[in-house]
């Protein structure tokens, strides 16, 4: 799919994604900011577990209110609220520290409770006869910002200004630039109300593939919860003595790789689908495989960036099987049902993941593996019977 076929409202959601990429490496910085400060492996899965339990419920019930009103708005207070959450991370200092790093770590998480309107806003804006091929581009932009930023970022943070003052000071300036993502999102999207979201006439809801589709959510969540990114940078940082620079570099190193699964998962046959996500979950294995074993740091660049093309080839056709299983008049409520879904199976994961690290830093990986395997194995069952 070219870029001039993309119609415009969807260009525009793509770009607003590309503009908030680099702000991702706060999800870096937060955890890493933690550990410097003197908190455990350990005490960071606890406190992000203890984060968690408040959210479950709200998920859900923010997702059905969405039903009705503009989605739009929703991501709005997304970014209002990230940004709320980055100032106080930045203000975060001397006796108030850990009660504004809680303070901000509850704002935060009360802005993820809003992330399945990402979501629904994509069944919605994107065209329903060009998922696949939509979401290529989807990944791809983003990626592409990550790749170009995150090393300037990194290397500044990690050897030029390196340690907590300066981490919070990017928090600041990320904090303070959700004002111009808020505005951009006012300006440039359209709403999508109540009657913006029409289910094509002969939709069927199956149950049966639903049920799978939930199977699926449950491992990939236990897949990827037992080995996050605190797991990644407690290894690089603390085991092998690198720096937040290094740990950058591992984003670059996937981002790359994702822009070249985007363009693989293009040359995927129509059809193929099932089988295209079956060989990335064994791509997923792999990854989880070689670090399980502690390699040196330049093979972790290497299966880092393995895993996330892997991800990134079968990411799309996921998404496109799972927005023809969702009405379109509760794509909302739906998402927001299965994201409360993940949380329940994954509430105590991070602190399991913390724990286990503690024992031996590639140990949550080996639990990764065998959820990916599992995941893989599901979609290969389902492959051969459609076929």
């Amino acid at each position: 799919m070219r870029w001039s076929e993309i119609p415009r409202d969807a260009k525009a959601y793509m770009l607003y994604h590309t503009l908030i990429a680099p702000g991702l490496i706060v999800w870096i910085l937060f955890p890493l900011y933690l550990m410097e400060t003197g908190y455990s492996i350990l005490e960071v899965g606890a406190f992000f577990t203890a984060v968690n339990l408040a959210s479950i419920p709200l998920t859900y019930l923010f997702g059905r209110a969405f039903n009705r009103w503009d989605i739009k708005k929703g991501l709005i207070a997304i970014d209002v609220l990230d940004g709320i959450a980055y100032v106080l991370y930045g203000l975060a200092k001397g006796a108030v520290a850990s009660v504004l790093l809680f303070a901000g770590r509850a704002v935060e998480k009360l802005s993820t409770m809003l992330y399945p309107l990402y979501r629904a806003y994509e069944q919605i804006i994107y065209p329903e006869d060009k998922y696949e091929e939509i979401f290529a581009w989807h990944l791809r932009l983003p990626e592409i910002a990550r790749v170009l930023t995150f090393p300037v970022m990194g290397y500044i943070l990690g050897y030029v200004y390196p340690g907590p003052e300066s981490y919070r000071w990017a928090f600041i300036i990320f904090g303070l630039f959700s004002a111009v993502t808020v505005a951009y999102l006012w300006l440039f999207l359209p709403s999508i109300g109540k009657d913006e979201r029409i289910t094509p006439e002969g939709f069927t809801f199956r149950a049966g593939e639903f049920k799978l589709l939930l199977a699926f959510e449950a491992l990939l969540t236990l897949a990827w919860a037992l080995a996050p990114e605190i797991v990644l940078i407690n290894y690089v940082v603390f085991t092998l003595r690198k720096t937040v620079f290094e740990v950058t570099l591992v984003a670059v190193a996937s981002s790359l790789a994702s822009i070249l699964g985007t363009y693989a998962s293009e040359r995927v046959p129509k059809g193929k689908g099932f089988r295209a996500i079956a060989f990335g979950m064994l791509l997923n294995a792999f990854y989880a495989l070689i670090m399980a074993l502690s390699p040196p740091f330049w093979i972790v660049l290497a299966v880092y960036a393995l895993g996330d093309f892997g991800t990134t080839f079968w990411f799309p056709f996921y998404r496109a099987w799972m927005f023809k299983l969702i009405p379109k008049e509760r794509a909302s409520e739906f998402h927001a049902a299965i994201s409360s879904y993940r949380k329940v199976i994954g509430i105590v994961a991070p602190f399991i993941a913390g724990a286990l690290a503690s024992i031996h830093a590639t140990l949550p990986y080996v639990f990764s593996l065998a959820f990916f395997l599992l995941a893989g194995s599901m979609f290969v069952m389902i492959s051969k019977k459609r076929s």
